[in-house]
Order: C-alpha cells, then sequence, then structure tokens
C-alpha cells in the first residue's frame, strides 16, 4: 500500500496517538549520575566548566543522593578526589579515602540507589596517568594489581558494582580474580569496556583534577577512528569476568553503541561525558536552545541507539522533566 491510501501522518496527529505508537522510552531508572567526593565536611564546590554540577563532602552527597532517588534515578557512580596524591595512586583504596567513605555512608543513608565505583587511578596519581609510569609510559601489567585492590575496597565499602575505566589490558580478569578470592563473588563488574580518548572529557579534567601532567591517554585509551576494535574490546572484555559494558562517549559514538548492542545481549551502559553536557549548557545559557527537549532527545537518541543505562550528568533535571510529562 502507497500514499494516498498509507499515510503515515495518521499516528502522528496527536499527542495521544504519538504517546502510543512511540518506540524508545526514558526513565529515570535508566540513569546513573556521576559525583565527585571530596573530604571534609559541609562542602559545595560548583565547577566552573560544568553547570550545575559540584564537587560534594559526604554528608552533601547523602543529601543528594537522596533526591535522586526521590526522583526515581537507578544509580549513583563515585569519583573520588583525595586530600593528597602520589606515583602509584595509593589513595584509591585506601579505607578512609573519600570513595570508601562515601560508599558506607550511603550504604548506612539505605537511599536505594544502585552504587557504582568508578575504578581508575588517575584521580588519586601526582602524574594524572591512569596507572604506575615505568619508563615514561603507563605500564600496563604493573596497573593491574593496584585496580584489583582498589576494586575490592570499594567491593568492601558497599560498592553494588564497580566499574574500571583505565583500559588497561587484562584489569577485568584482574579484578574479577581478587573479588572472587576476597569472598567478593557476587559483585558486579561494568566494565568501560569500549573508552575513546576523547576531546569531550575536557570538563571532566577539571571536576576530578585528573589531567595528565605529560603526555595524553592515546596510547591506552582508544583512537576515535575505530569500531571494529570496540567490538574486540567488548568480546574480550565478557570472556575476562565483565557483567555489562559500557561504551564511553556516547553522543559522537552512537554507531558503537549500536554494533555494540548488535553484538552481544549483556546490558550495554553509555556516558554521555562532562563535555558533551556543559555544550548544551553553555547553548542554553546562551539563549540558542531549549534545555530541556535538547537533553531529551539526546538522552532518547542513546537509549534508541541500544543503551539499557545511560550515564549522565542531567540525571536529576532529565528525571524532573520527564516525571513533568515531557518528551524530546
Amino acid at each position: 500500500m502507497m500514499y494516498p491510501e498509507m499515510r503515515l501522518r495518521r499516528l502522528r496527529r496527536t499527542a495521544a496517538l504519538r504517546a502510543m505508537a512511540r518506540e524508545t522510552r526514558l526513565h529515570p531508572a535508566q540513569f546513573i549520575a556521576p559525583a565527585f567526593v571530596v573530604p571534609g565536611s559541609g562542602i559545595r564546590q560548583p565547577i566552573e566548566a560544568m553547570p550545575g554540577v559540584d564537587r560534594v563532602s559526604v554528608d552533601r552527597l547523602v543529601e543528594d543522593a537522596k533526591a535522586l532517588a526521590g526522583l526515581g534515578v537507578g544509580g549513583l557512580l563515585l569519583f573520588g578526589l583525595p586530600p593528597t596524591k602520589d606515583a602509584v595512586g595509593s589513595g584509591a583504596w585506601a579505607e578512609d579515602g573519600p570513595v570508601p567513605t562515601a560508599l558506607r555512608a550511603l550504604k548506612q543513608a539505605d537511599t536505594g540507589l544502585v552504587l557504582f565505583a568508578d575504578v581508575c587511578m588517575c584521580e588519586y596519581t601526582d602524574h594524572g596517568h591512569c596507572g604506575v609510569i615505568e619508563g615514561g609510559h603507563v605500564s600496563n601489567d604493573a596497573t593491574l594489581p593496584l585496580l584489583a585492590r582498589t576494586a575490592v575496597a570499594y567491593a568492601q565499602a558497599g560498592a553494588d558494582v564497580v566499574a574500571p575505566s583505565d583500559m588497561m589490558d587484562g584489569r577485568v580478569a584482574a579484578i574479577r580474580e581478587a573479588l572472587d578470592e576476597n569472598a567478593l563473588a557476587d559483585t558486579p563488574i561494568l566494565a568501560y569496556a569500549a573508552k575513546y580518548a576523547s576531546a569531550f572529557y575536557g570538563p571532566f579534567r577539571e571536576a576530578a583534577g585528573s589531567t595528565p601532567q605529560f603526555g595524553d591517554r592515546r596510547g591506552y585509551q582508544m583512537d576515535p577512528s575505530n569500531v571494529r576494535e570496540a567490538m574486540r574490546e567488548i568480546e574480550l572484555d565478557l570472556n575476562e569476568g565483565a557483567d555489562a559494558i559500557m561504551v564511553k562517549p556516547a553522543l559522537s559514538y552512537l554507531d558503537v553503541i549500536r554494533a555494540a548492542r548488535e553484538r552481544t545481549e549483556a546490558p550495554l551502559a553509555a556516558y554521555n561525558v562532562s563535555g558533551e553536557y556543559s555544550m548544551v549548557k553553555a547553548a542554553a545559557a546562551a539563549g540558542m536552545l531549549d534545555e530541556p527537549r535538547v537533553v531529551l532527545e539526546i538522552l532518547t537518541s542513546i537509549r534508541r541507539a541500544g543503551a539499557d543505562w545511560i550515564l549522565t550528568y542531567h540525571a536529576a533535571d532529565a528525571a524532573r522533566w520527564l516525571a513533568e510529562g515531557r518528551i524530546a
């Protein structure tokens, strides 16, 4: 059947018809909100490059977590900013470090959020790279035990899911083995399986104080030109024991998300990263676009591409807008 008998506009005629015919739906339970935790109490430090996002102390984080839970947001991803840094990032696994302290407080608060802990060294090393430096380069194999030790510390403190983001080869297997050896076999791993060396991370580096002091991360994060390599990374991480996988960034990598979705039935996350967030905030502040509609359109596109979970700094706002009945 063809025009004029077939008229696809018929199902777009009213809001009710459009809602009934809608193929992709967003729900706050699919969102994971990143958070930056600092030592101390009563602290809320606005991040200049990320309007609306703050570095917070644990007590403020608990308040924010309760608010997110009240909005129906599904999870919280923790990044820690330690008081001091060293060459190996030992603050990452310190029992009194920002992330373990936050995890214990959040568990006690019983918010109902799924607690994800980012496992990487870049916020904790004095050189800003994601692992141990040997001969002027990041040593893959020397970094693995440190990542495993950090993952165990986070799981013991209460992390529901550990999420290695370092892009070292073999880190999922190392973490899985360490968790199992420490009676933490039930702790899942969300692997940043396809993490690209992206310019969209700029605002995050200000937020986390993780800018490399020399060189860049192109030697271990993925080349933005490659998608077949991403499928190999995903396959390796799943074979090593990852329970879920992630593509990062999201908006410029929708094709990678789609390819990953077609490749595996495992839960798939996508990270709507800081640069993607800050571009929208800047354009909205300049009156160039309708922020709620654009944000929901972006998140819908990530979901439509195949992501089950979306890590996004828009989580709280998007949940409010969805509750108000707004759509893309």
